[in-house]
């Protein structure tokens, strides 16, 4: 796994051990940039499952301003630190250890782009969708990136909230909300 494009090109990003964390792969993180590649320049960007940090870092490589990183995994939240290090953008990050719902639920910060990569097999990309569009932490025009397995239906709409085609790449769905 490596940082694709941007300042921190090459730079190959550490991955967790084990498989409770699935990182996105190359080629859907390449398309998902390709997609939203005129948004992230400036952007403020809330990558809501965090992970290993690769979607959030990836976008501060590519010129965001900021990105938050979300995880409630102490070792998940350590592995965001150590690849922010590694690609030298810690200083335009913030890594906060804990529950997103609760974050989602104290959060006052703007964002133009939220990152959704959560664990496939749980509710979670449900119950954040909902969440974020109920709230007002997206920008007028920011984007919302779900990203699911193929035979993860997501039936849901969202007024104020226009929704993309779905993308496929192999097993993987990208479906983009964009608020109006």
């Amino acid at each position: 796994m490596r940082v694709i494009s941007g300042k921190a090109r090459g730079i190959q990003l550490k991955t967790p051990e084990g498989l409770k964390t699935r990182p996105t792969a190359d080629r859907v993180k390449e398309a998902l940039f390709s997609i939203i590649q005129f948004d992230v320049p400036c952007a403020r960007v809330l990558d809501l499952f965090g992970g290993t940090g690769q979607l959030g870092i990836e976008a501060l490589s590519r010129g965001a301003k900021s990105a938050v990183f979300v995880d409630e995994g102490q070792k998940a939240c350590a592995l965001i630190r150590e690849n922010l290090g590694r690609t030298k953008l810690e200083q335009d990050a913030k890594v906060i250890c804990g529950d997103y719902m609760q974050f989602l639920q104290n959060c006052r910060e703007k964002f133009d782009i939220v990152l959704l990569d959560p664990p496939y097999a749980e509710v979670f990309l449900e119950n954040s969708l909902k969440k974020l569009t109920e709230i007002d932490i997206l920008e007028s025009g920011g984007i919302i990136v779900a990203e699911r397995p193929v035979d993860k239906a997501l039936t849901l709409d969202f007024p104020g909230y226009t929704r993309s085609r779905d993308y496929k790449y192999g097993i993987t769905l990208l479906t983009l909300y964009r608020k109006e």
